[in-house]
């Protein structure tokens, strides 16, 4: 015979019954990796840690040439949807990644599409990598192509047009003309009474 006591003892069995199977199928979340594989192929997987205020992210890749690791760090519960299925969540972030070359060369911030709406703390965001991002990497990873830098213009330098200089004869001096040579050669050899005729005839024998 069932009594109110009875009743309230299978109550409370029932709800601790649902709460450690929701417990288990939330255990199975982030114990279960996320796998998923690149454009390059490399194979990869996701590890969630951190249930408390940061959830960590953690992607390890692997194939036969390279491997390396990246971490993410974040408030995804700040979103709605995150807390109703939270592995959909980090499922979205590989359809992201698995579009890449390299998992970890992804944009620093990634908020998958079902939070599109959430504030910005719900989106993961890059925190460390087994290799040093390079600045170029961040035209891959947001698909924008770089911007050709316009060539250097050089300086033209404009040279004066020459000015052709025409060089002009210098004038020779003219010759002293005769009958002031008969009048200079009349005054130092004629006397001054004479001097006249005399520098008429030199003029003459000189012509």
């Amino acid at each position: 015979m069932w009594t109110q006591d009875s009743t309230l003892l299978l109550l409370l069995a029932c709800c601790l019954w649902s709460a450690e199977a929701q417990s288990d199928r939330r255990q199975s979340i982030w114990d279960d990796p996320i796998k998923f594989k690149t454009k390059a192929n490399d194979l990869c997987s996701m590890i969630i840690t951190g249930h408390g205020e940061y959830t960590r992210l953690r992607v390890s890749c692997y194939s036969n040439k390279r491997s390396y690791w990246c971490e993410y760090i974040g408030k995804p519960h700040t979103c709605r949807s995150y807390n109703t299925n939270p592995r959909h969540y980090f499922v979205q972030m590989t359809w992201v990644l698995r579009k890449l070359q390299n998992a970890c060369q992804a944009s620093r911030q990634i908020k998958p599409h079902m939070c599109r709406k959430a504030p910005d703390d719900s989106q993961m965001v890059f925190s460390s990598a087994s290799f040093t991002r390079s600045p170029a990497d961040a035209s891959s990873r947001t698909g924008a192509r770089p911007q050709p830098r316009p060539a250097p213009t050089k300086a033209t330098i404009r040279v004066p047009p020459r000015v052709k200089t025409t060089l002009r004869a210098t004038p020779q001096p003219s010759a002293p003309p005769v009958e002031s040579n008969a009048k200079r050669m009349a005054q130092q050899y004629c006397w001054r009474s004479l001097q006249g005729i005399c520098s008429y005839f030199i003029g003459l024998f000189r012509n």
